[in-house]
């Protein structure tokens, strides 16, 4: 049983929602530079371990109401989806399609069939972590 500790919950919260941020940054910058999908799931998942940390598995379960396993099924299905629409329009396996777009708020714009694939990869170490993590913390 844990004691309530005030000081590491309030910091707890600024920190797990910076490290979010961070790792969207890193996710969505994947294409460009190193990062992506992987890193930026193991940085989301790091903020959802700190919330453990500070918190029950019961406080952050209603706080996150998710199922990891979910995540792990439609991140799988989405990347190997991603992989072999390749394979349709008659192109090497993994080979990705990039357009420029004029968005009204983001201006001139590249989008990316990598960022699905890296979506994908995200959703699968959020999932693969977060169930490891829960099913370690529920055996005490």
């Amino acid at each position: 049983m844990k004691t309530n500790d005030l000081i590491l919950q309030t910091v707890t919260k600024v920190a797990a929602f910076v490290i979010i941020l961070f790792s969207l940054s890193i996710f969505l910058g994947g294409h460009y530079s190193p990062g992506g999908g992987f890193v930026g799931g193991l940085m989301t998942s790091s903020a959802i371990i700190l919330l453990l940390l500070a918190y029950d598995l019961k406080t952050v379960a209603g706080i996150l109401p998710v199922d990891y396993k979910l995540f792990i099924a439609s991140g799988l299905l989405l990347s190997v989806l991603t992989a072999s629409g390749s394979l349709l329009f008659g192109v090497p396996l993994m080979t990705h399609a990039f357009t420029y777009v004029d968005l009204p708020l983001l201006g001139h714009i590249s989008l990316h069939t990598a960022v699905l694939f890296d979506l994908g990869v995200y959703l699968v170490v959020v999932g693969v972590t977060m169930t490891i993590i829960q099913t370690i913390g529920e055996s005490e």
